[in-house]
């Protein structure tokens, strides 16, 4: 065992009496030291519960013989950051958990490790530490948030983001905007419908680092209890066959995952996340993968933001599992899991349980909701290394479309326009200077795209940014424009008034700018830098475009 390291032989008397210190008894000495890396926290409503979870963890690693060490890491609520500096920090908090996970395994040599995260790029810094270190590791995400209830209607908080722009446009008495606030969001968990959150929940099961089930049960459910009991009972028997992720995570494994992220129009954050943690694991997977996959992959539920349905409707469907027997052949059904059977074996094992999958919520193949998947990657003059839209939650109307730049060097100016009515239909706004280096820390844009479909603008104005997407975005907002503003990308030089033309069953987007027009521009580059200090300072330095996932180098 790796723990060997710190308790075994004459020499390590010293830390076997630090570790009696915390209460370890000889037997104890003997078996296996989980780490349980927990990012329970106070401030995030998708966090606030993990502590029942690591519990339910701990019980079971001392049910099967183990011993478990809880620690901590930090983890962002991406909704409480929105619209202001703190959402710099979002994105670049993922290699900081990162590197936390590794600096507290490696210096305390633990044989495996149960990694309890929830909200937005704590999930994917999860994985990325489980493919680094490669020790046996188990995921156990937090679970989503039930709906709240209000108006007769099931809401979330992307119904909050978008009744600011409603309440503007005065269709909301004050009442009313009291009400969505204090009901849209009823407790724990991460946000209630197919958000990046809960798309990265779903990406660790579909990858077979999560038990079956544990992607969308949801955080109040019991069943989420025993599913983190049962990851503390199995990861101590990973640890004793020696079975790591590298050994579980192959290429195959990253295309099932894609083909779920497809199926189930998951958030475009997935581009930016499920490339850094490839790069993780060694294995060489990115928007090409998705690009290939999207044209041959069916959307096949619709979630919110794209559709009606809650997470929790997902999970009593059948969740994950059930896309993988929806999409039959496809799957790579060989790839093993942590539960110690194949895909193909749990997917049989779901059906033998659950004969009659609901298809009323999770369609057919042959009957989708749309024939490609969730996600399209586009490129053209306006981005040659590529960008990404959520395909699955905009109109057929606006699936193509030409009209004037509106320019704004940063989301508040944009914001700014659009909620002073001075943003028309047809227009394409521009937000530009908020990439991974640019920004720093590429924000995401859900209050501008929220208060355009608040402002009954969805269906007429398309938003176009080197930044990203909450994973709640809908409609014709196109991300991740890669190289970004500050890289010098042709992003860089566009002018107000500029025609833009998207088309997204084609995959393009385009700058409808002569090539004589941009090559004078480009002798007077006006590229805006944006001051940074403290750790963003370092992440600006380090790190790499949007198009390779923004990992940091």
């Amino acid at each position: 065992m790796i723990s060997d390291n710190i308790k075994k032989g004459p020499q390590r008397l010293p830390n076997r009496s630090l570790l009696k210190a915390l209460g370890i008894t000889d037997s104890e000495m003997g078996r296996p030291f989980i780490a349980v890396v927990n990012s329970k926290n106070d401030i995030v409503p998708g966090h606030a519960h993990l502590d029942k979870i690591a519990d339910a963890v701990k019980a079971g690693i001392r049910n099967a013989g183990g011993v478990p060490f809880e620690f901590h890491t930090i983890g962002v609520c991406d909704g409480i950051a929105m619209g202001h500096t703190g959402m710099k920090y979002s994105l670049p908090s993922r290699e900081l958990i990162q590197d936390t996970i590794e600096v507290m395994v490696k210096a305390h040599q633990f044989d495996g490790m149960v990694l309890i995260p929830s909200c937005d790029k704590v999930v994917p810094a999860h994985l990325m530490a489980a493919g680094s270190l490669n020790i046996p590791s188990i995921v156990v995400t937090g679970g989503p948030m039930m709906p709240g209830f209000t108006d007769d209607e099931s809401k979330d908080l992307i119904s909050t983001f978008e009744f600011v722009g409603a309440a503007k446009s005065g269709q909301f008495t004050e009442a009313q905007v009291k009400n969505i606030e204090d009901c849209a969001c009823p407790g724990c968990g991460s946000c209630a419908g197919m958000f990046t959150a809960n798309t990265m929940a779903c990406i660790a099961e579909a990858m077979g680092l999560s038990l079956p089930g544990c992607a969308t049960a949801p955080a109040v459910d019991a069943k989420k209890i025993r599913i983190a009991k049962e990851s503390g009972e199995r990861i101590v028997e990973l640890v004793k066959a020696g079975v790591t992720p590298r050994k579980i995570v192959t290429k195959d494994s990253f295309e099932n995952a894609i083909m779920v992220d497809m199926a189930i129009g998951g958030s475009t954050n997935t581009a930016l996340h499920l490339p850094a943690i490839a790069h993780a694991f060694d294995i060489n997977s990115g928007l090409g993968d998705f690009d290939r996959l999207s044209k041959s992959t069916p959307h096949l539920i619709y979630l919110r933001p794209a559709g009606p349905n809650f997470m929790v409707d997902f999970d009593r469907a059948g969740g994950i599992y059930a896309i993988f027997e929806r999409l039959g052949d496809r799957v790579k059904g060989n790839e093993m899991t942590v539960s110690g059977k194949t895909i193909g074996e749990n997917v049989k094992n779901l059906v033998l349980a659950n004969p009659k999958l609901n298809k009323k919520i999770i369609q057919t193949v042959d009957h989708p909701i749309h024939a490609e998947g969730g996600i399209a990657v586009l490129k053209g003059t306006l981005a040659p290394d590529g960008c990404v839209v959520k395909q699955a939650a905009v109109s057929e109307k606006m699936m193509k479309h030409t009209g004037p730049a509106r320019v704004f060097d940063g989301e508040e100016e944009a914001m700014t326009a659009i909620m002073s009515g001075k943003i028309k239909d047809g227009d394409v706004v521009i937000i530009r200077y908020e990439g991974p280096k640019g920004g720093p820390g590429m924000r995401e844009m859900l209050s501008p795209t929220a208060a355009i479909a608040g402002l009954g603008l969805i269906e007429s104005v398309a938003l176009v940014t080197d930044g990203r997407f909450s994973g709640g975005t809908r409609g014709p907002c196109i991300g991740h424009v890669s190289p970004e503003a500050s890289e010098g990308g042709p992003i860089a030089f566009v002018k107000d008034g500029d025609v833009i033309e998207i088309d997204i069953k084609n995959r393009i987007l385009n700058l409808k700018v002569d090539e004589k027009t941009m090559t004078e521009r480009r002798k007077t580059p006006d590229i805006v830098e944006k001051p940074a200090t403290g750790y963003l300072r370092k992440y600006k330095r380090m790190v790499r475009s949007a198009n390779t996932g923004a990992i940091v180098e």
